[in-house]
C-alpha cells in the first residue's frame, strides 16, 4: 500500500460521514481526511464459552490459538473444542504431535467441510465426542480435566488432559 502512496495516519476517529463522496473521517483534534474508500479494520477476538473455569485456567492450559501454543503438547493429551473449520484444522494440526486429541462437540454432526471432517476421521489419534459440552475445567496449576455433560443422555464424566483449546468463533472488535 506504501508503494502506491497510501498516507498512513494513526489516531482515534471521533466522527465520519459516508453519507457523501469523498467520504469524510475526523480523527482527534478535528483533523478532517476525505477519501473515496475508507476501510475498516478494527480486528477480531477469539470466542469463548463463557464458564468461569475457562478464565480461571487461560494460559496455564486454556487457549485459544492451536497453532501458537500447541507445541507446548508435544506427546500430551489435549481438547479442542468446536465443530467449524478452526476447531477441525486444529484437531488436524495438534495430531501431528500430541498423543491424543479429543475434539468436542455440542450437536451430533459438525458444520465444517467435509474434506476436513474426512482428514479428522483418518486420524488415529483424533477422538471426536460428539454431543458434548463442557461444563468445567479443572486442575491445580494448570489444567488436568475436563468435566464434560453428554447433552443427549445427560449425564456427566471427566476428561483427563494436559490443556483445551477453543475454537468456537471470533467477536468482531
Amino acid at each position: 500500500a506504501a508503494r502506491f502512496g497510501t498516507e498512513f495516519v494513526s489516531g482515534v476517529v471521533t466522527k465520519v460521514d459516508f453519507s457523501c463522496s469523498p467520504k469524510k473521517v475526523w480523527v482527534e483534534d478535528n483533523q478532517l481526511y476525505e477519501a473515496d474508500t475508507v476501510i475498516i479494520a478494527t480486528g477480531a477476538s477469539a470466542k469463548f464459552l463463557g464458564i468461569q473455569s475457562e478464565e480461571d485456567y487461560k494460559g496455564r492450559g486454556v487457549s485459544a490459538c492451536a497453532t501458537c501454543d500447541g507445541f507446548f503438547y508435544r506427546k500430551k493429551t489435549v481438547a479442542v473444542v468446536g465443530g467449524g473449520d478452526v476447531a477441525l484444522e486444529d484437531a488436524v494440526y495438534l495430531a501431528r504431535f500430541c498423543e491424543k486429541v479429543y475434539l468436542i462437540h455440542r450437536r451430533d454432526e459438525f458444520r465444517g467441510a467435509k474434506i476436513l471432517q474426512k482428514q479428522v476421521e483418518a486420524l488415529d489419534n483424533i477422538e471426536v465426542l460428539y454431543s458434548h459440552t463442557v461444563e468445567e475445567i479443572c486442575g491445580e496449576d494448570n489444567v488436568n480435566k475436563l468435566l464434560l455433560k453428554d447433552v443427549k443422555a445427560g449425564v456427566q464424566k471427566e476428561l483427563p488432559v494436559d490443556g483445551i483449546f477453543i475454537a468456537v468463533g471470533i467477536v468482531p472488535a
